[in-house]
């Protein structure tokens, strides 16, 4: 049931618009700025936790505008996951910094394309695979038919997506070992064994050891990749840029702390749109208590 409702809501939004489409997701981050629920719960502990230096009222004001662009982000899945691929790529109207990407394809180590939850992520790994054969890890849902249609969706141009697991791990190093491309989100919580205490946001966070272990052992160039929305649903702006030199250190924390500087300082540029919703800290250092456990 629960697969057909989503089926159904992918469906409708994906019949809209993106104007149109973004509109009513912008209503939906209103009705969730208005309406007490976990999303702007964790969006304001993480804003307090990450930008203290805002002010009671700055923060406010960026929750909401952070939630109008969850919303979005809702609402886009449905052009996401089942427009035309070359429907939805039209709508990527500007690229910055192609040169970062054309000198890292250029130096034949393969790429890591390492793209943060901000911004329409989703859009990312069906744009490279145009550049360089891709494959993309992901997180399997629990419902096996929900991850059906995310395969499915994101390998309409020719990625390859596989699983966050030991196999999954040796397709990206098979890939790597090719001169290919390989997409990772990299700020998810990575688990008890994924993971190193790193920086990020002034926060010891547990941060994913895949990206600098990969880079060290491969010497694949990094390049962090977000797609902007712009304004009024005219489409996504596509940002390459370089990572901070010391993601290639042989040092373990060296590199997760060049990893999280680098996706820190793109989400100060432009941080309404990134997940400020996920619960990023939910796995404090030396088992202190969750800053999302309730009093």
């Amino acid at each position: 049931m629960r697969y057909y409702l989503a089926r159904a809501s992918l469906t409708f939004f994906a019949l809209l618009p993106l104007p149109v489409n973004h509109a009513i997701g912008h209503i939906i981050g209103l009705l969730f700025y208005f309406i007490p629920n976990s999303a702007k719960r964790i969006t304001l502990i993480n804003l307090s936790l990450c930008l203290p230096e805002l002010s009671n009222r700055q923060r406010q004001q960026l929750t909401k505008r952070s939630l109008i662009e969850t919303g979005k982000s809702i609402t886009e899945m449905g052009p996401a996951w089942l427009w035309n691929a070359d429907k939805l790529l039209d709508k990527i109207i500007h690229i910055e910094n192609e040169h970062v990407m054309r000198d890292a394809i250029a130096k034949k180590n393969g790429v890591i394309i390492m793209a943060p939850h901000l911004g329409c992520w989703e859009i990312i790994g069906l744009y490279v695979t145009s550049l360089l054969p891709t494959t993309s890890l992901y997180r399997p849902p629990k419902m096996q038919a929900i991850g059906n249609m995310i395969t499915t969706a994101r390998q309409r141009t020719g990625a390859t997506l596989v699983p966050t697991d030991t196999g999954g791990v040796k397709s990206i190093l098979s890939a790597l070992s090719k001169q290919e491309c390989v997409c990772i989100l990299p700020d998810q919580d990575p688990g008890n064994q994924g993971g190193i205490f790193a920086p990020f946001f002034g926060q010891e966070t547990n941060t994913m050891k895949l990206i600098p272990r990969l880079a060290q052992k491969t010497g694949a160039a990094v390049v962090l990749t977000v797609a902007k929305r712009a304004r009024f649903g005219r489409g996504y702006t596509l940002c390459y840029h370089k990572v901070d030199e010391g993601i290639y250190s042989k040092d373990l924390l060296e590199s997760a702390t060049a990893m999280n500087n680098s996706i820190e300082k793109y989400v100060r540029e432009t941080p309404e749109q990134y997940q400020w919703s996920y619960k990023r800290f939910k796995r404090p250092k030396d088992g202190k208590k969750s800053p999302y456990q309730k009093s």
